[in-house]
């Protein structure tokens, strides 16, 4: 017996179908080594790194169990940040493919509220959220948890971090003592055991964090010349030509003058930090993921929950505060066997500071030795296009690529990642085919309805 494989498992023909055709051709050891406890019942606590096939484990399990004909709320997933639920959500959808009619809702703080109330109205099965928004809508009894049977607290050792216990107990004390908790975090401290303690019944211990393929990262560290750190990081990216990089900052004025500095050396920049509200930080989060935006810079409480499957480079534009920060920050790139690059800057007055990082593996090189390219800039591949429609309008991603291919006459090769919300979609479009993309679908018509479309 394979334990890699998944038809070792008691799933479904149509699971273990859809599993393939999504590309999931064998399990990862987080997968092998929780999912047939979980699918057993059994409470568990389980250590893992971001990017590990964590999410397929949990949601694998809870689909599993799921009663579609019950429509009330049987699971609800934890997250941390908006972006790590609507990760989340957008898994389990995918996951769910075998099934017809399962119901997933994120409800997230930052969203508006009145939506959120016209959604649970409908029900749903599975709610993923921010503890937070989730306690707001179980005290407004907009959502009710007494069908629960399967609670998810996913990474939790950063729902620890941003102060989220309080809120945290509160929605406990809505859900049914007889029900399967599963726990996941990066990290096992006093803290995380204690919550698991006492939310959890002999909780079964998995950890796989030795077992996950290291990230294959170059690590160099670079002394800012004269005290210029845009000048030199303007120099790493002639030097290392990287596709797309995040750049972290250790404050959110600085993310956002950093961006604005770039751009004028005509590198291609946005930031993500916490002043923004929701709609931007989408906007700028759709714009990176989708190649229209090569360096996004951020804090790293901004960066919580992204997802970035092919990450080229990661820049420390300010010295981490902790290893643990360090290891979480580069652990972005060099995922899925790619190789990654992760360069930190420091000044003068940060040397000792910046050499209690040094090891047999991170390499500390003089910046002389980065190339200086005049006229050297960073541009997009693709351009984002915005149209006023979305899942509520049931436009799909086959519609916007016909209307693209068909009437606005686009080869297929000239569009990228459609990425489709609540009541707006966003299409990348090729550099030299966005004006022309605009002007057809802003005159045409999508599923024979007209839009509003602006480009991004």
């Amino acid at each position: 017996m394979n334990s890699k494989n998944f038809n070792t498992l008691p799933l479904s023909q149509e699971m273990l179908t859809n599993l393939n055709e999504i590309g999931y051709k064998e399990m990862t050891p987080i997968q092998g080594e929780s999912l047939p406890l979980i699918l057993e019942g059994k409470d568990l606590i389980a250590q893992a790194k971001t990017g590990s096939g964590k999410t397929a484990a949990f949601g694998i399990g809870l689909l599993s169990k799921l009663d579609v004909k019950k429509f009330r709320v049987q699971a609800l997933v934890l997250c941390p940040t908006r972006e790590l639920a609507d990760q989340v959500a957008k898994e389990l959808r995918m996951l769910a493919r075998f099934t017809h009619n399962v119901k997933i809702l994120t409800l997230c703080g930052g969203a508006a509220f009145g939506p959120q109330l016209g959604s649970l109205r409908h029900g749903a099965h599975i709610i993923v959220g921010t503890p937070g928004r989730i306690l707001k809508h179980l005290n407004k009894d907009s959502l009710s948890l007494e069908n629960l049977e399967t609670l998810v607290f996913d990474e939790a050792d950063r729902m620890l971090d941003m102060g989220f216990i309080e809120e945290i107990e509160k929605v406990l004390q809505y859900a049914p003592k007889e029900r399967q908790t599963l726990l996941f975090s990066a990290t096992y401290t006093d803290e995380i055991m204690a919550i698991s303690d006492s939310v959890q019944k002999d909780a079964v211990s998995v950890k796989t964090i030795e077992t996950e393929s290291v990230n294959k990262i170059l690590e160099r560290f670079y002394e800012a010349q004269n005290g210029d750190k845009l000048r030199t990081l303007v120099k790493i990216f002639a030097t290392y030509k990287p596709e797309n990089v995040i750049v972290f900052t250790n404050t959110k004025i600085e993310a956002k003058e950093l961006a604005e500095n770039l751009q004028k050396q005509k590198i291609d920049a946005l930031a993500i930090h916490g002043d923004l509200e929701q709609y931007e930080r989408n906007d700028v989060l759709v714009q990176f993921a989708n190649k229209s935006c090569p360096v996004l810079i951020a804090t790293d409480v901004a960066a919580r929950g992204l997802d970035i499957k092919e990450l080229s480079m990661v820049v420390n534009y300010d010295l981490p505060h902790t290893e643990e920060t360090y290891t979480h920050r580069i652990g972005r790139t060099g995922r899925a066997g790619q190789e990654g690059i992760a360069i930190t800057l420091y000044d003068s007055y940060e040397i000792q500071k910046a050499l209690e990082y040094k090891n047999e593996v991170r390499i500390f090189e003089d910046a002389d030795s980065l190339k200086k390219e005049n006229g050297f800039e960073m541009k997009p591949q693709y351009v984002t296009l915005v149209i006023e429609g979305g899942k509520k309008d049931k436009v799909r991603a086959g519609d916007l690529l016909g209307a693209l291919t068909g009437d606005a006459g686009l080869a297929g090769s000239s569009i990228g990642k459609i990425d489709i919300y609540e009541r707006q979609s966003y299409v990348a479009i090729e550099n030299a085919k966005i004006q022309q993309a605009h002007e057809r679908l802003k005159n045409g018509k999508i599923k024979g309805k007209k839009f509003s479309v602006w480009i991004l």
